[in-house]
């Protein structure tokens, strides 16, 4: 932390201190600091500084490199002289950068920086390290020291500090280092300027420093350079600044660089917008379906192949760059994840909450992934794309990229366009300097046409779309979360993709040729059905549909009806006669020969004796069913109905072991007659061999039906005796003598594979679904149903604690599709209204005036910047050991870290309630007041009503 930060946030009046908790989202980031000095420690941290320079412009960023090639803490007079510039053009910057608190004026008017800028920036205007860091090192010794001021022709004489000084003063003036360089051997001056412009830091040949007569080792021997390792050396700052002469000024643009635009037509703009994005739509759930089908397969090396993009692009009807996008941006919203049994991409549970949304909605979860995607669908490297899902080594850069050209194009006017690239690339650069300018040129391309794609983009101009996303660059979040619901939810945001659906078409032109016409685009939904039940023919101004046996037979092996078809038909348009008898003939027909999948066929030649098997009560679990008087289908594998037979008295064998007498358990049976034969015939035999998705609880089910069972799992029975029968060995005691405990065996197993099924047997009348819980079910494409998204929890749950039904707190609202919605940060103004009031002492008036966690203030003694007396560790551990009466001595010296180092702890009340608590304070009357995730804000916490602490993960 920075004690002098803290003390100028100290000086700062309630509006100035509002802009710097404005501008630097990551100050009231929960926690909420509740003290200057840990708004100061968190607004100097490394990486938040880092974060914040990001978002600064190029003039932003050259005052801090200005200021830092200057060293310690130069004037305003000072640094507009280094820059060439008057200090009136400065102070603006100057002001950006107070308001970041990234620099701050110091008590005597000079300028402060944030010591994290230092750190992150090591050779600002490409200058190396001050050389009082190279005569300070370890390896130049007094001696050395001396010997360097004697080639320098200055006085040897006096201790070290006063030949660093007169090194120092020889080196840093122009004039004096021209006219030594005058007799330097030939190529020093080339050598050095190298270093002094393009340095400060180059490889070098190190048997050259050691060689006498080079301009290496001249230099080296007069500290114009020095050599950290063997093959590398370094020009210090001030040698290179003397070089570079007294003319010399760092490089300042205080303007933006001319951006070159050209009228359009702002009607024509927003018309694109609304023919993408439906088209985006139709094409997303078009693609996803696809994929519900079959699962996407993915390369051994990761990521989808090229043949699977064009063999996706082909059955849906979409271009390849747009098959590209939309299977990363599903990726990225978690519309479709990898499964592991199959080993390829298959949606998951919220595509079905997102197909069942509001269009809007569904366009801004696409939209929202777009924006924190940290990978490029359509950048082209050496004329190729890369590889769909594939790792990209650029990763948040690519994010940030997007992001700064789609914020560029917004600054545009509305009515003009950008008229040429490289004019576009030069601005985006100097609105975000931090990004690689090749990257850049090499990225935007791409960024353009997928903001087309997605309609943010067209004839050079955003549109209202793509402004309201730009908008958002700040809440983007990153590709790793799951959701990004401050973008998702955007009232803007949600306006505008409102706006870019309406003019979606929701009705069609039936026509007496078995066709249908959609003038306009088409909303997903009427696109999504006609695509079910017709082939689409042409698409653009306006799409047309045909219908044919075929396509209709396809919506009904989906799981369509003639009635249900035809009653969604009806609803977006007049049906003529011939595409209802086309319908109703085609249902007639429908499912007069069906196809099943069966684990084996059991063969007899005594109908009877079949009869008999299917009937009997301890193979019901088999599932059998008969196919002809002597063929029985089972849904059990061969191995297991061969053993299940076999411990029921009968002795079939394997298909191919000859006609065998099937035996009977002897004990009160009549004998079975000679010649009768019993064979099992596996699946593959006749061709049809057994989805795995049926015995194996698959992650989703690929159109299966409404409550068609899973068969039973086939692991536990693998190990088979030698003689190949069961694993009890019951085919090998033809006398029955384990009969009974056989069949108690058998019933157990088969038992927990088949309870369902004979239940339903049991209990026909049982054979529907049960109810879900919501009350309804919602039938999808495909005959597969879901139940309805939970609402949200009521916003009000008495006394802060958790909702009994839902376990969430009452700020934890949540969306079905995206899950809790984020806690809107504290008005700036307001928190920095409690800050002043909690940095300085308790006045007559603040007597009932609520603190920074909102309760009654209490007075305090003035606070000296630094000062952390009150949060002193033996203080602490005295109050917690002697209030705090239910904890080990360990769990309180763990309670004692979270007041005094802000630690993450997992506490639990005498109640049992249990919470996630940092950043505490000990308040009078025995309480912790502590930040509390769960709830989202500060609570009060009894110490003697804690009964355990553990470290939190």
């Amino acid at each position: 932390m920075d004690d002098h930060l803290t003390g100028w946030l100290a000086t700062l009046d309630e509006e100035r201190l509002t802009r710097v908790l404005g501008n630097r989202p990551d100050a009231l980031a929960p926690p909420w600091p509740r003290r200057l000095d840990a708004l100061a420690e968190r607004l100097s941290g490394d990486f938040a500084v880092m974060e914040v320079m990001r978002t600064l412009p190029l003039p932003a960023l050259e005052i801090v490199q200005a200021c830092l090639a200057l060293g310690g803490r130069p004037g305003e007079d000072e640094l507009a002289r280094f820059l060439g510039v008057s200090v009136s053009e400065t102070i603006p910057w100057l002001d950006r950068l107070y308001d970041h608190a990234l620099a701050w004026p110091a008590p005597d008017g000079r300028i402060a920086l944030a010591g994290a800028l230092a750190r992150w920036w090591t050779a600002p205007c490409g200058l190396g390290e001050p050389l009082s860091a190279y005569l300070e090192s370890w390896t130049l010794n007094t001696e050395g020291l001396r010997r360097m001021c004697r080639n320098l022709g200055i006085s040897a004489q006096g201790t070290k500090r006063q030949l660093m000084a007169r090194v120092s003063a020889t080196l840093g003036d122009s004039e004096l280092l021209s006219s030594l360089v005058a007799d330097a051997p030939e190529g020093t001056i080339g050598m050095l300027d190298d270093f002094a412009w393009d340095g400060p830091i180059r490889s070098v040949n190190g048997d050259l420093f050691i060689t006498p007569g080079t301009p290496e080792k001249w230099a080296l021997d007069r500290g114009l350079l020095f050599r950290t390792q063997w093959g590398v050396a370094g020009m210090p700052r001030e040698v290179a600044l003397a070089l570079r002469g007294p003319d010399y000024h760092a490089p300042f643009t205080p303007y933006p660089p001319d951006l070159a635009t050209v009228p359009v037509d702002v009607a024509a703009v927003e018309h694109e917008m609304c023919l993408a994005a439906p088209h985006l739509l139709d094409r997303a759930t078009a693609l996803l379906e696809n994929i519900d089908k079959s699962p996407l397969p993915l390369l051994k090396g990761g990521g989808v192949g090229v043949r699977e993009v064009k063999r996706v692009a082909k059955e849906t009807g979409c271009t390849e760059e747009e098959v590209r996008l939309l299977i990363e941006t599903s990726a990225v919203s978690r519309l479709i994840m990898l499964d592991e049994d199959t080993g390829g991409l298959v949606p998951t549970d919220r595509f079905d909450t997102w197909r069942l949304s509001e269009g809007p909605a569904r366009l801004r979860v696409l939209l929202a992934a777009w924006w924190r995607m940290e990978r490029s669908s359509l950048r082209r490297v050496q004329d190729r794309y890369a590889t769909v899902l594939g790792d990209d080594p650029e990763g948040e850069t690519i994010a940030r990229t997007r992001r700064a050209v789609i914020g560029a194009l917004s600054e545009i006017p509305e009515g003009r366009g950008f008229a040429t690239f490289p004019e576009l690339v030069q601005s985006v650069h100097w609105q975000a300097p931090l990004l690689d300018r090749e990257l850049l040129a090499e990225c935007a391309p791409a960024v353009l046409e997928e903001a087309r794609l997605l309609g943010l983009f067209s004839n050079g101009a955003p549109t209202s779309l793509g402004r309201a996303l730009a908008a958002l660059g700040s809440v983007a979040g990153a590709e790793n979360d799951g959701t990004a619901p401050e973008v998702e939810h955007d009232p803007a945001l949600a306006e505008r993709s409102a706006k870019a659906l309406a003019s979606a078409q929701r009705t069609a032109l039936f026509g007496a040729d078995l066709t249908a016409v959609v003038t306009g685009p088409p909303s997903a939904e009427l696109a999504s059905l006609l695509d079910r039940a017709a082939d689409r023919e042409s698409r653009g101004a306006a799409s047309v549909w045909r219908f044919g046996p075929a396509s209709v037979r396809r919506a009904l092996d989906g799981g369509e009806t003639a009635d249900t078809l035809l009653d969604q038909l009806a609803e977006v348009g007049a049906l003529p006669q011939p595409l209802v008898y086309l319908v109703r003939d085609v249902a007639r027909r429908h499912g007069e020969v069906t196809v099943a999948s069966v684990g084996c066929v059991i063969l007899g030649s005594d109908p009877t004796l079949l009869t008999e098997i299917s009937a009997h009560r301890k193979l019901a679990r088999l599932g059998l069913r008969s196919l002809a008087p002597t063929v029985l289908a089972s849904q059990a594998p061969a191995d297991r109905t061969l053993a299940a037979l076999r411990d029921v008295g009968y002795a079939p064998v394997p298909d191919g072991a000859g006609g065998i007498t099937i035996r009977r358990d002897l004990h009160g049976r009549r004998p079975v007659q000679a010649g009768t034969a019993s064979r099992l015939v596996t699946a593959s035999r006749i061709g049809a061999e057994l989805s795995p998705d049926m015995w194996h609880g698959a992650s989703r089910d690929h159109g299966a039906a409404p409550g068609q069972g899973a068969g039973p799992p086939q692991g536990r029975d693998r190990e088979q005796d030698p003689a190949g029968g069961h694993g009890l060995g019951r085919d090998q005691d033809p006398n029955g003598e384990h009969g009974a405990e056989g069949e108690r065996a058998a019933d157990r197993e088969l038992s927990s594979e088949r309870e369902p099924d004979t239940e339903r047997q049991r209990n026909p009348e049982r054979e529907q679904d049960p109810e879900p819980l919501g009350g309804r079910l919602i039938l999808l494409p495909g005959g597969r149903t879901t139940e309805p998204a939970p609402s949200p929890p009521p916003p009000h749950t008495p006394e802060g604690l958790p909702s009994p039904m839902t376990g969430q707190f009452p700020h934890q609202l949540s969306d079905p599709l995206s899950g809790p919605l984020p806690d809107p940060p504290p008005d700036p103004r307001e928190h920095a209204r409690r800050l002043i009031v909690a940095g300085r002492p308790a006045q007559p008036g603040d007597a009932g005036r609520p603190d920074i966690s909102g309760q009654p203030r209490q007075p305090r003694q003035p606070r000296q910047p630094g000062d952390r007396s009150d949060r002193a560790p033996g203080r602490t551990w005295a109050v917690i050991g002697r209030l705090a009466t239910r904890l080990p001595t360990a769990q309180q010296t763990l309670l004692g870290f979270v007041v005094d180092r802000g630690v993450r702890a997992l506490i639990t009340l005498s109640d049992g309630v249990t919470a996630t608590i940092s950043h505490g304070e000990l308040r009078g009357g025995g309480i912790l007041d502590a930040w509390c995730e769960e709830a989202g804000d500060y609570l009060d916490f009894p110490l003697s009503e804690i009964t355990s602490v553990v470290t939190a993960h």
